[in-house]
């Protein structure tokens, strides 16, 4: 019977080491397989793309327009079938007999027809153009800003995970040490030492941690699939270790201003794009200048091509009014223009308020870090020495309990603190990145 049992349990091991898997991965690392894949700053390059696309829609104002085309015609129209014999170029002295005009009877006429158009001078969609470019970099800036809003995210994630491991970490050796004084709290409740009370309040401390550290294990799971999914990978039964919690010491200066800023940028060049439409609004009251030209095959037989003609020429036009229509547009594209500004000088406003609460809360999370180390030195000594006095008798099991579990608290309050700043200076660094 024993074979079996031991047969079950390597296999049980096993199924339980591949649903375990571990890999480990670097926060750079992360950050990199993050700008790659993440579906956010996939859709963000999109965007630009579609802008770009939607800008080089503007090159129609400078390249020609050819447009070919082949029409088959019957008809018995006199007119048009008179017009059929003067383009195919065989119109004869009987042509012009009046029985015959009268009634030609049917007439086929082929057409192979190339049209092209050139413009030359229209300056609503020249300004228009630019205003398409300014809003494709609009786009560009946009996506720089997606990509360092991700990175934060995923530094915010991988110190979430550091966070995970650093507590179960505590809570693991807690709940050792806890055993510990149960197996001795155990040992003197046999001797009758002690009470039973103090018997079941150790026990109630190491069921409190093992339900403490079922939760934290959950957690380490939790924040290992919240950085996969920023990574753009698949959810699955592995996680990621990270390296050890430690603190995180921001190498990039601060900004005073956010001028240089990508979403600042951005709103900028949207800023820019409307004042472009704004001018080219004005423009369309100017008229607009355009070459044509026109080449033509006409044959009574299908696909025979001769008979050949061309019209060439010089269009000029100009709409003296549009039912108020270009008025209105004009007003319509101040007005967005003046909105665009005010949003702009809102958004530094709030973003600069945000970029100096953000410096409080780094000082203030370091202030937070320091006093938890101390805390924890103060925290350990104080169990040492408890630890002494109990084996002495000195003190009782309820205050060696608390003592454990100050120490346990002031450890998990410090990988917090630790946390809460690494997490708070990549927030600021985030807030203060230049475009580079």
């Amino acid at each position: 019977m024993k074979k079996p049992a031991i047969i079950f349990s390597i296999l049980l091991y096993s199924l339980l080491s591949q649903a375990q898997n571990q890999r480990y991965i670097s926060s750079n690392e992360a950050v990199e397989r993050a700008v790659k894949n993440n579906q956010n700053v996939k859709i963000a390059n999109l965007d630009a793309d579609v802008a770009n696309a939607n800008y080089h829609q503007t090159d129609a104002i400078f390249l020609p327009q050819i447009t070919v085309s082949y029409t088959a015609m019957s008809t018995n129209n006199p007119l048009n079938a008179f017009g059929f014999l003067l383009q195919q170029e065989s119109v004869t002295a009987m042509d012009f007999d009046p029985a015959v005009l009268n009634n030609p009877g049917s007439r086929q006429n082929y057409n192979t027809q190339a049209e092209a158009k050139l413009p030359l001078l229209n300056l609503d969609m020249l300004y228009a153009r630019r205003g398409a470019k300014n809003q494709e970099l609009m786009y560009r800036y946009k996506a720089e800003r997606t990509k360092e809003y991700i990175e934060f995210e995923v530094r915010k994630a991988y110190a979430q995970l550091q966070m995970a491991y650093r507590s179960y970490d505590i809570l693991k050796k807690s709940l050792d040490d806890v055993n510990t004084i149960y197996q001795s709290v155990s040992n003197f409740y046999n001797q009758g030492l002690i009470q039973k009370s103090d018997l079941l309040n150790a026990r109630v401390q190491v069921n409190t941690i093992e339900s403490a550290l079922a939760k934290a294990e959950s957690n380490i799971h939790t924040a290992s699939d919240g950085l996969k999914l920023l990574m753009g990978e698949e959810l699955g039964s592995d996680i990621y270790t990270a390296d050890p919690l430690s603190y995180q010491e921001q190498q990039a200066g601060i900004q005073t201003t956010l001028s240089s800023r990508s979403d600042i940028l951005a709103m900028n060049k949207a800023v820019e794009a409307t004042a472009m439409m704004q001018k080219s609004s004005t423009m369309s009251y100017l008229p607009r200048i355009n070459a044509f030209g026109v080449y033509g095959l006409n044959d009574s037989e299908a696909f025979k091509f001769s008979n050949d003609s061309y019209m060439v020429g010089l269009n000029v036009s100009w709409t003296i009014f549009a039912g108020n229509q270009n008025r209105s547009k004009q007003k319509s594209a101040v007005f967005q223009h003046d909105k665009m500004r005010e949003e702009l000088d809102l958004y530094i406003e709030k973003e600069q308020l945000e970029l100096n609460k953000t410096e409080r809360d780094l000082k203030d999370a370091k202030t937070d870090m320091e006093k938890y180390t101390a805390s924890v030195e103060q925290a350990s000594e104080a169990l040492r020495i408890m630890n002494d006095r109990y084996s002495e008798g000195l003190v009782n099991t309820t205050d060696l309990l608390m003592a454990q579990a100050q120490l346990s608290q002031q450890q998990l309050l410090h990988a917090q603190s630790v946390m809460t700043t690494n997490i708070t200076g990549a927030y600021l660094s985030f807030l203060s990145t230049e475009k580079q």
